[in-house]
């Protein structure tokens, strides 16, 4: 009697739980346990060899917590989403006023002797919001897609200011990429993110400007309504985004002009803009192929890398684990990504799927851009290497979205708990 209560009570507790999309929880135990080994290899002949432990610590933290949100049906964020929104525009308020300064911009908020950082949690507060959003009226009007744009603009513009780009680029990608799961016309995708292309052609290719506003022209005409209107304003916007593209470029400051440019050439600066860059390099490099052992990289090990433990530790990864170690870790991303795409596809609803669909752009594109910044394949950003990276926000925040994927998963169906 007394074990058949045992086991009943266990089968209770395991409901909870049963459909949780326990491969995901495996694959971002293993990356974030990985992620502690390689910052305590990084850091291990300083005096901060405690970040590796407290990685790992928080990521215990944020697996309770995801586990514990799996627990709780999504759609109870429905009813917090213009708190949500409202929360995290406050605290972005707040660091302009009471934010702490750091590495040349103002984006953290000390709290009992810890800095937060509002802009990590503000990407999930936004993916809330435009599902919330898109849910009840999706992308497949222009004024579906109006409302989702005024909406992300205050946000974006609080972080662009702090100054943040890597995750102002971040915020636009969710955009994007929720607008399209939500039916939005790809041809008005294209002309959304027009203007930046025709401004980098401006300054580096005159007739493929020509030829790109034209085509912008081309896919107005196709797709929005008024067409002849619509055309000459698309076409104006591009011929004139060369010149708008310079006023865009002086709201930068120096150390982000120069992450854009010296990623083409780091060697005009050896010493200063491209010296992360080229040490990253030489850093994954000298890993060839199985790597030269955990504790062994020289560029690791000699801290001739700056941010190793954080934006640049996959240089670490490369050196000491080399290609193999890097591919297995790609790899693993992939395995997430595909993932959230399935749970995407078998939500019982627009809400949920949404709120996958956000979680996959945010991780995708860190992933992309972070890993392109070590080799020289994107600009330096700033971006987090998601899971790996040492920074308490950021893992916090990652371990909030798996929390919030895993209620989508575990309640996309229920089955009632029977004796």
């Amino acid at each position: 009697m007394f074990v058949t209560d045992v086991q009943k009570r266990w089968r209770m507790l395991a409901v909870g739980w049963q459909g949780v999309d326990w491969v995901l929880v495996v694959l971002l135990v293993v990356l974030t346990g990985f992620g502690a080994v390689v910052i305590y290899s990084t850091q291990r002949n300083t005096d901060t060899v405690a970040y590796g432990f407290n990685h790992a610590l928080l990521g215990a933290i944020g697996l309770g917590l995801a586990l514990w949100i799996a627990r709780i049906r999504y759609e109870n964020l429905l009813n917090w989403q213009w708190i949500i929104y409202g929360v995290i525009n406050a605290l972005l308020l707040a660091v302009i006023f009471i934010g702490t300064v750091g590495l040349g911009a103002q984006r953290w908020i000390s709290v009992f002797g810890f800095n937060v950082q509002p802009s990590e949690f503000a990407k999930l507060g936004m993916i809330i919001t435009l599902a919330a959003m898109l849910s009840r009226r999706d992308a497949s009007t222009l004024w579906g897609v109006a409302n989702a744009l005024v909406v992300t603009a205050l946000p974006w513009a609080l972080v662009f200011i702090q100054p943040d780009l890597g995750t102002s680029l971040v915020f636009g990608v969710i955009t994007l990429a929720m607008l399209y799961w939500a039916n939005c016309n790809p041809g008005w995708l294209v002309l959304f993110v027009s203007p930046l292309v025709a401004a980098i052609l401006f300054h580096v290719a005159l007739p493929g400007w020509l030829v790109w506003s034209l085509g912008m022209g081309v896919i107005a005409w196709c797709t929005l309504p008024w067409r002849w209107f619509s055309t000459v304003v698309a076409t104006a916007i591009n011929l004139v985004a060369g010149k708008l593209g310079d006023i865009l470029w002086g709201l930068l400051q120096d150390y982000q002009k120069d992450r854009l440019i010296l990623f083409l050439d780091p060697h005009k600066d050896p010493l200063g803009g491209g010296y992360h860059l080229i040490q990253s390099r030489i850093a994954i490099g000298a890993g060839k192929l199985w790597g030269q052992g955990l504790g062994q990289g020289s560029q690791t090990q000699l801290s001739f890398i700056p941010e190793q433990h954080t934006d640049f530790i996959f240089s670490a990864v490369g050196e000491e684990w080399g290609f193999v170690g890097s591919m297995v870790l790609i790899v693993v991303y992939w395995l997430i990504c595909y993932r959230l795409v399935i749970i995407a596809q078998n939500a019982k609803d627009d809400f949920g799927s949404l709120l996958v669909v956000g979680v996959l752009a945010m991780i995708m594109f860190q992933v992309i851009i972070n890993i392109g910044m070590t080799m020289g394949l994107a600009p330096i950003t700033g971006i987090p290497l998601p899971w790996m990276s040492y920074g308490r926000s950021a893992l916090l925040t990652n371990f909030l979205a798996l929390g919030i994927v895993e209620s989508v998963a575990n309640y996309r169906h229920r089955l009632k708990f029977t004796d």
